[in-house]
Protein backbone atom coordinates (compact mmCIF):
# COMPACT_ATOMS: atom_id res chain seq x y z
CA UNK A 1 0.00 0.00 0.00
CA UNK A 2 1.13 3.54 -0.78
CA UNK A 3 0.25 6.95 0.59
CA UNK A 4 -2.41 8.65 -1.48
CA UNK A 5 -0.37 11.76 -2.28
CA UNK A 6 2.52 9.59 -3.48
CA UNK A 7 0.24 7.66 -5.85
CA UNK A 8 -1.16 10.90 -7.28
CA UNK A 9 2.33 12.29 -7.84
CA UNK A 10 3.58 9.03 -9.37
CA UNK A 11 0.74 9.16 -11.90
CA UNK A 12 2.18 12.40 -13.25
CA UNK A 13 -0.96 14.40 -12.38
CA UNK A 14 0.91 16.90 -10.22
CA UNK A 15 3.71 17.16 -7.64
CA UNK A 16 3.43 15.47 -4.24
CA UNK A 17 3.18 18.84 -2.48
CA UNK A 18 0.30 19.96 -4.71
CA UNK A 19 -1.33 16.54 -4.30
CA UNK A 20 -1.31 17.15 -0.54
CA UNK A 21 -3.02 20.51 -1.13
CA UNK A 22 -5.71 18.80 -3.23
CA UNK A 23 -6.32 16.27 -0.46
CA UNK A 24 -6.58 18.95 2.23
CA UNK A 25 -9.03 20.85 0.04
CA UNK A 26 -11.31 17.79 -0.13
CA UNK A 27 -10.97 17.46 -3.90
CA UNK A 28 -9.78 13.83 -3.82
CA UNK A 29 -11.94 10.73 -3.35
CA UNK A 30 -11.00 7.09 -2.90
CA UNK A 31 -13.61 4.51 -3.85
CA UNK A 32 -16.28 7.22 -3.76
CA UNK A 33 -15.37 8.65 -0.35
CA UNK A 34 -13.81 12.09 0.02
CA UNK A 35 -10.39 12.07 1.67
CA UNK A 36 -9.22 15.32 3.27
CA UNK A 37 -6.54 14.10 5.66
CA UNK A 38 -2.96 13.22 4.79
CA UNK A 39 -1.58 9.77 5.59
CA UNK A 40 -4.35 7.72 3.98
CA UNK A 41 -2.97 4.68 2.17
CA UNK A 42 -4.41 3.13 -0.97
CA UNK A 43 -3.92 -0.24 -2.61
CA UNK A 44 -3.77 -1.39 -6.20
CA UNK A 45 -7.26 -1.43 -7.68
CA UNK A 46 -8.62 1.46 -5.58
CA UNK A 47 -10.45 4.10 -7.62
CA UNK A 48 -9.00 7.56 -7.09
CA UNK A 49 -10.82 10.61 -8.42
CA UNK A 50 -9.82 14.28 -8.41
CA UNK A 51 -12.64 16.78 -8.87
CA UNK A 52 -14.81 13.86 -9.96
CA UNK A 53 -12.43 12.64 -12.68
CA UNK A 54 -10.69 9.28 -12.39
CA UNK A 55 -6.93 9.38 -11.97
CA UNK A 56 -5.17 7.55 -14.76
CA UNK A 57 -1.63 6.28 -14.67
CA UNK A 58 0.68 8.24 -16.93
CA UNK A 59 2.81 6.58 -19.57
CA UNK A 60 6.34 6.27 -18.17
CA UNK A 61 8.98 8.00 -20.29
CA UNK A 62 12.75 8.28 -20.01
CA UNK A 63 15.01 10.81 -21.71
CA UNK A 64 18.70 11.58 -21.97
CA UNK A 65 19.21 15.36 -22.02
CA UNK A 66 22.37 17.27 -22.89
CA UNK A 67 22.05 20.03 -20.30
CA UNK A 68 23.51 23.29 -21.58
CA UNK A 69 24.91 26.12 -19.47
CA UNK A 70 22.67 28.74 -17.89
CA UNK A 71 19.62 26.64 -17.11
CA UNK A 72 18.52 25.21 -13.79
CA UNK A 73 17.38 21.75 -12.77
CA UNK A 74 13.92 22.61 -11.52
CA UNK A 75 10.38 22.71 -12.89
CA UNK A 76 9.93 26.47 -12.43
CA UNK A 77 12.02 29.38 -11.19
CA UNK A 78 10.98 32.44 -9.21
CA UNK A 79 13.51 34.56 -11.12
CA UNK A 80 12.20 33.40 -14.52
CA UNK A 81 15.49 31.77 -15.46
CA UNK A 82 15.49 29.05 -18.09
CA UNK A 83 14.82 25.57 -16.68
CA UNK A 84 15.58 22.12 -18.06
CA UNK A 85 11.89 21.42 -18.67
CA UNK A 86 11.71 24.43 -21.01
CA UNK A 87 13.50 22.21 -23.53
CA UNK A 88 10.71 19.61 -23.39
CA UNK A 89 7.69 21.68 -24.39
CA UNK A 90 6.71 19.11 -27.02
CA UNK A 91 6.64 16.30 -24.44
CA UNK A 92 3.13 15.70 -23.06
CA UNK A 93 4.19 13.92 -19.88
CA UNK A 94 5.14 15.87 -16.77
CA UNK A 95 8.84 14.99 -16.54
CA UNK A 96 11.51 16.16 -14.11
CA UNK A 97 15.29 15.82 -13.75
CA UNK A 98 16.91 12.83 -12.06
CA UNK A 99 19.20 14.63 -9.64
CA UNK A 100 20.73 18.02 -10.34
CA UNK A 101 23.50 19.74 -12.22
CA UNK A 102 24.50 23.28 -11.27
CA UNK A 103 23.40 26.30 -13.32
CA UNK A 104 26.80 26.47 -15.05
CA UNK A 105 27.43 22.71 -15.27
CA UNK A 106 26.76 20.91 -18.54
CA UNK A 107 26.30 17.35 -19.74
CA UNK A 108 24.38 14.15 -19.08
CA UNK A 109 21.08 14.57 -17.27
CA UNK A 110 18.35 11.93 -17.16
CA UNK A 111 14.73 13.11 -17.27
CA UNK A 112 11.66 11.01 -16.46
CA UNK A 113 8.21 10.87 -14.87
CA UNK A 114 8.98 7.54 -13.18
CA UNK A 115 9.56 8.32 -9.52
CA UNK A 116 10.67 4.80 -8.63
CA UNK A 117 13.29 4.82 -11.40
CA UNK A 118 14.51 8.31 -10.41
CA UNK A 119 14.89 7.35 -6.75
CA UNK A 120 16.80 4.20 -7.68
CA UNK A 121 19.20 6.17 -9.91
CA UNK A 122 19.82 8.76 -7.18
CA UNK A 123 20.02 6.46 -4.16
CA UNK A 124 23.49 6.58 -2.56
CA UNK A 125 23.72 2.78 -2.39
CA UNK A 126 23.18 2.42 -6.15
CA UNK A 127 26.71 3.75 -6.76
CA UNK A 128 26.17 4.50 -10.43
CA UNK A 129 29.46 5.61 -11.97
CA UNK A 130 29.63 9.23 -13.12
CA UNK A 131 32.41 10.70 -15.26
CA UNK A 132 33.18 14.42 -15.46
CA UNK A 133 35.57 16.62 -17.39
CA UNK A 134 36.88 19.33 -15.09
CA UNK A 135 38.96 22.45 -15.63
CA UNK A 136 40.34 24.05 -12.48
CA UNK A 137 42.45 27.05 -11.64
CA UNK A 138 46.04 26.33 -10.61
CA UNK A 139 48.40 23.49 -11.43
CA UNK A 140 47.22 20.41 -9.56
CA UNK A 141 49.98 18.37 -7.94
CA UNK A 142 50.26 14.60 -7.68
CA UNK A 143 49.94 14.88 -3.90
CA UNK A 144 46.60 16.67 -4.25
CA UNK A 145 45.32 14.04 -6.68
CA UNK A 146 46.33 11.27 -4.31
CA UNK A 147 44.42 12.86 -1.43
CA UNK A 148 41.30 13.39 -3.51
CA UNK A 149 41.38 9.84 -4.88
CA UNK A 150 41.69 8.34 -1.40
CA UNK A 151 38.83 10.49 -0.07
CA UNK A 152 38.71 13.73 1.90
CA UNK A 153 36.39 15.08 4.58
CA UNK A 154 33.71 17.45 3.35
CA UNK A 155 31.23 18.83 5.87
CA UNK A 156 32.10 16.08 8.35
CA UNK A 157 31.77 13.14 5.96
CA UNK A 158 34.51 11.42 3.98
CA UNK A 159 34.14 11.16 0.22
CA UNK A 160 34.37 7.72 -1.33
CA UNK A 161 37.48 6.75 -3.32
CA UNK A 162 37.48 8.00 -6.90
CA UNK A 163 39.74 8.00 -9.95
CA UNK A 164 41.24 11.19 -11.38
CA UNK A 165 43.37 11.62 -14.49
CA UNK A 166 45.14 14.80 -15.61
CA UNK A 167 44.30 15.35 -19.29
CA UNK A 168 46.15 18.63 -19.79
CA UNK A 169 47.94 21.55 -18.16
CA UNK A 170 48.17 25.18 -19.25
CA UNK A 171 51.21 26.55 -17.46
CA UNK A 172 50.80 30.01 -19.00
CA UNK A 173 47.27 30.50 -17.64
CA UNK A 174 47.85 28.18 -14.66
CA UNK A 175 44.92 25.83 -15.25
CA UNK A 176 44.59 22.05 -15.13
CA UNK A 177 42.23 19.85 -17.13
CA UNK A 178 41.19 16.56 -15.56
CA UNK A 179 38.78 13.66 -15.83
CA UNK A 180 37.20 12.39 -12.61
CA UNK A 181 35.27 9.17 -12.18
CA UNK A 182 33.22 8.76 -9.00
CA UNK A 183 30.20 6.86 -7.73
CA UNK A 184 28.79 9.48 -5.38
CA UNK A 185 26.56 12.35 -6.36
CA UNK A 186 26.41 14.67 -3.37
CA UNK A 187 25.44 18.30 -3.87
CA UNK A 188 28.23 20.17 -5.71
CA UNK A 189 30.64 17.41 -4.70
CA UNK A 190 33.20 17.78 -7.50
CA UNK A 191 33.40 21.53 -7.02
CA UNK A 192 33.71 21.21 -3.25
CA UNK A 193 36.44 18.57 -3.55
CA UNK A 194 38.70 20.72 -5.70
CA UNK A 195 37.86 23.97 -3.91
CA UNK A 196 38.84 22.37 -0.61
CA UNK A 197 42.30 21.93 -2.13
CA UNK A 198 42.48 25.52 -3.33
CA UNK A 199 41.48 24.90 -6.95
CA UNK A 200 38.43 26.78 -8.22
CA UNK A 201 36.42 24.84 -10.79
CA UNK A 202 36.19 26.87 -13.99
CA UNK A 203 34.34 24.26 -16.08
CA UNK A 204 32.43 21.11 -15.18
CA UNK A 205 30.96 18.80 -17.79
CA UNK A 206 29.37 15.40 -17.06
CA UNK A 207 30.08 13.08 -19.96
CA UNK A 208 28.64 9.82 -18.65
CA UNK A 209 26.25 8.25 -16.11
CA UNK A 210 26.54 4.49 -15.87
CA UNK A 211 26.99 3.50 -19.51
CA UNK A 212 24.91 6.43 -20.86
CA UNK A 213 26.89 9.10 -22.73
CA UNK A 214 26.16 12.11 -24.93
CA UNK A 215 27.02 10.55 -28.28
CA UNK A 216 24.98 12.13 -31.06
CA UNK A 217 23.64 15.00 -28.95
CA UNK A 218 24.43 18.71 -28.89
CA UNK A 219 23.77 21.12 -25.97
CA UNK A 220 20.03 21.45 -25.39
CA UNK A 221 19.28 18.27 -27.34
CA UNK A 222 17.64 15.12 -26.03
CA UNK A 223 16.55 11.63 -27.03
CA UNK A 224 14.36 8.95 -25.54
CA UNK A 225 16.20 6.17 -23.80
CA UNK A 226 15.69 2.79 -25.42
CA UNK A 227 13.66 0.28 -23.36
CA UNK A 228 16.78 -1.92 -23.10
CA UNK A 229 18.82 1.04 -21.80
CA UNK A 230 16.22 1.70 -19.10
CA UNK A 231 16.18 -1.97 -18.16
CA UNK A 232 20.00 -2.16 -18.08
CA UNK A 233 20.30 1.02 -15.98
CA UNK A 234 17.77 -0.33 -13.51
CA UNK A 235 19.51 -3.72 -13.32
CA UNK A 236 22.93 -2.06 -12.92
CA UNK A 237 21.72 0.08 -10.03
CA UNK A 238 19.93 -2.84 -8.34
CA UNK A 239 23.00 -5.06 -8.65
CA UNK A 240 25.28 -2.43 -7.15
CA UNK A 241 22.75 -1.79 -4.39
CA UNK A 242 22.59 -5.50 -3.55
CA UNK A 243 26.39 -5.84 -3.60
CA UNK A 244 26.74 -2.92 -1.21
CA UNK A 245 24.33 -4.58 1.22
CA UNK A 246 26.63 -7.60 1.41
CA UNK A 247 29.69 -5.53 2.32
Amino acid sequence: MERLQKVIAASGYTSRRKAEDLIRAGRVSVNGEVVNELGVKVKKGDTITIDGKALEGENKVYYLFYKPKSCICTLNDEFNRETVVDYFKEVDERIYPVGRLDYDTTGVLLMTNDGEFANLMMHPSSHLEKIYEVTVSGLVTGETLHKLEKGIYLEGAKTMPCKIKVTGKDTEHKTTMLMIKLVEGKNRQVKKMFESMGHRVKRLHRIQVGFINLKGLTPGGYRMLKPQEVKDLRNLALTKKENNKRK
